[in-house]
């Protein structure tokens, strides 16, 4: 069943917009860039994102919001947890991110 992973960004009153550019490209870019350590194929069924526009005022100071669709919980546990093009994603995140939300759910599961 599928799993689609939310992940919003704050980012820091510094970063510059060549900064925020730079993270919203490479986190677009996991799509492409996450192998499967078994299949040798990419997994990450579909990636979108963009800056946010909610006109409800409830943002929280998240700017940017991305959603990825898995096919699997197992392919979402290994872009979590073990994939190194998402492992060295995060960890650059530090110098230009505030803050980090995430959720994920499995559409039509209540």
């Amino acid at each position: 069943m599928a799993i689609i992973h939310v992940v919003m960004f704050a980012f820091k009153a510094l970063a510059t917009e060549a900064e925020v550019q730079d993270v919203c490209d490479r986190m677009l870019a996991l799509k492409n860039n996450c192998v499967h350590p078994d299949t040798k194929k990419t997994y990450i069924k579909s990636a979108v994102g963009g800056r946010e526009n909610s006109k409800e005022g409830l943002q929280n100071g998240i700017t940017y919001v991305f959603v990825s669709e898995f096919e699997n919980e197992e392919d979402r546990a290994y872009y979590i947890n073990k994939d190194p093009a998402h492992q060295e994603f995060v960890k650059s995140l530090a110098s230009v991110v505030d803050k980090v939300q995430a959720v994920d759910f499995t559409p039509g599961v209540f």
